[in-house]
């Protein structure tokens, strides 16, 4: 079977890497990674390739930048005539960024399987282009593979066929576990470029932002500042900024204290490094939502709601909203958090993709 890996922007990329490392153990099965160049510079994508053990990609759609039309024109145009081309027989889409949407709708399309990896998230937010890729997709995918127990109730009660929706577990996580076992086993702990930042500050905080309605509003951006800045007086906060932030702190004008220690965006491995062993990590990346869950790591969202509901109800993350007062109110109630009494989701234990692949080789009689 030629099965197809389609990532698009940094999160895709961790969450198709145990997959295709399973995939290996699947001698029938034809794993081929298609990058569709969403985000395309160096920093942000290729870098990521070499961090996770990737391989380059076996196809590359150079799709770019542009409005969310443009840029899933773009992508539907060129990997229509790919699958015309190489004709597979299954897709795998992971997450909910505009390739995920775009693949799934040009699959179906050409009568090609999709399976959908994270499916049936929700945060019943209209205004958020990820919860349309979601809810899209979802409607017109073959199988359910899904992260938490949410995400059942969320597919059933959209009408989807029970029998295709599969409780898995979550790729991210076992991504997250192979990491640290490199850390652990091969030195790069000592390499990283984190290691000397580390070692200066007993305590800290981290922090990640990138979200439009973040960032994009100066109103909104200033009132997460002043936040930020008196949570740096009680510990320093390290901040990798995402290349959409650093340019709307300039056009802003958003003053960060000097003890929010701003940083270059990083390999995954060296952004692990650090936040694993936070005090506190504030975001607005679902993806950290998770792994702080999984490794039991106090957590701070920046936003006024989340897709990923079961992180908030075992009591690791907080919903800390985008006021100052709001944050800083969350802020302190995170801290007073025990991560001790923390709890991890059911079947976050590194072994969603092989549970994924059983299950794709099964349906298909290829094992």
């Amino acid at each position: 079977m030629k099965m197809f890996l389609v990532a698009g922007a940094r999160p895709n990329f961790m969450k198709i890497a145990p997959i295709y490392r399973e995939a290996k153990n699947y001698g029938a099965i034809d794993c081929r990674i298609v990058h569709t160049g969403q985000h395309y510079d160096y920093e942000m994508s290729q870098a990521f390739f070499k961090d996770l053990a990737l391989p380059e990609p076996d196809y590359f759609l150079n799709a770019g930048s542009g409005s969310h039309a443009v840029q899933t024109a773009r992508i539907m145009t060129s990997f229509e005539e790919l699958c015309q081309k190489e004709s597979p027989e299954l897709i795998v889409v992971v997450g909910d960024v505009n390739s995920t949407l775009a693949c799934s709708i040009v699959a179906k399309k050409l009568m090609i399987k999709v399976a959908h990896v994270e499916a049936g998230l929700r945060s019943f937010d209209m205004s958020m282009p990820e919860e349309i890729n979601r809810m899209v997709t979802d409607s017109i995918s073959d199988y359910f593979f899904v992260t938490e127990e949410s995400g059942v109730e969320n597919l059933v009660r959209e009408g989807k066929p029970k029998d295709r929706i599969h409780f898995v577990g979550h790729v991210m996580i076992d991504n997250l576990f192979h990491q640290l076992g490199e850390i652990e086993n091969d030195g790069r702990r000592i390499k990283s470029s984190t290691s000397s930042l580390k070692e200066k500050y007993s305590e800290y905080a981290f922090l990640t932002m990138h979200r439009p309605a973040n960032v994009d509003s100066r109103d909104c951006f200033e009132e997460i500042a002043g936040a930020l800045n008196i949570i740096s007086q009680d510990r320093p906060i390290f901040f990798p900024v995402h290349p959409r932030t650093q340019k709307m702190i300039r056009e802003h004008g958003i003053k960060l204290s000097d003890n929010i220690i701003q940083l270059p965006p990083l390999p995954f491995s060296d952004s692990l490094y650090l936040w694993k062993d936070a005090a506190i990590v504030l975001t607005d990346s679902g993806g950290l939502q998770e792994e702080t869950t999984a490794l039991k790591v106090r957590c701070l969202t920046l936003r006024d709601n989340t897709e990923r509901p079961i992180t908030v109800q075992i009591g690791s993350n907080i919903i800390a909203g985008t006021k100052k007062g709001s944050i800083l109110s969350a802020y302190k109630s995170s801290m007073q958090a025990d991560p001790d009494t923390f709890s991890v989701p059911p079947k976050w234990d590194g072994k969603a993709s092989s549970r994924i692949l059983d299950i794709l080789a099964d349906s298909t009689g290829k094992a």
